[in-house]
């Protein structure tokens, strides 16, 4: 138990930021996150070194993740209730444009810039070719350069 409370420790807080730039929601990223350390213990994987755990555990993360929005499109949507607070936005205008991009160049973002992963192991991660790495990082950032200059152009 108490080395399960040491990965949770060490590896929480990029597993929660990648599942929250996969899926846009706390609670959801919260759910994300569970369920990666769920899967951890019942499949209690022998790990080469700690670069091979971090990326076992960011892969199930993305995995995760895809899988909450496939069931969460099952679901039946309830209207929301007036009672209910609206989400909080995110503060700063780059954060504010890197969470309005589409999951898939979210996720190669989070990873590329706040993990400081290479473009080898983001495509390994997300299951992807390095160009298509490549290219969604090139994407996001002709998405980002375009929402950051275009609203300065209109303030």
């Amino acid at each position: 138990m108490e080395d399960m409370e040491r990965l949770v420790a060490v590896y929480g807080p990029s597993i929660y930021r990648l599942a929250y730039a996969r899926t846009g929601q706390r609670a959801d990223a919260e759910d994300v996150m569970q369920e990666v350390f769920v899967k951890l213990l019942r499949a209690k994987p022998a790990f080469r070194d700690e670069e091979h755990r971090k990326a076992w555990l960011l892969r199930v993360t993305a995995n995760c993740a895809a899988d909450f929005h496939r069931a969460a499109r099952r679901r039946q949507a309830e209207p929301l209730s007036e009672q209910v607070p609206a989400p909080e936005e995110p503060e700063g205008d780059v954060l504010a444009a890197v969470c309005a991009l589409p999951p898939k160049y979210r996720s190669a973002v989070h990873l590329f810039y706040y993990e400081e992963l290479s473009v080898a192991e983001i495509a390994g991660i997300l299951g992807l070719s390095r160009g298509a790495v490549k290219t969604r990082l090139s994407r996001a950032r002709a998405m980002l350069r375009e929402r950051l200059e275009g609203g300065g152009a209109h303030e």
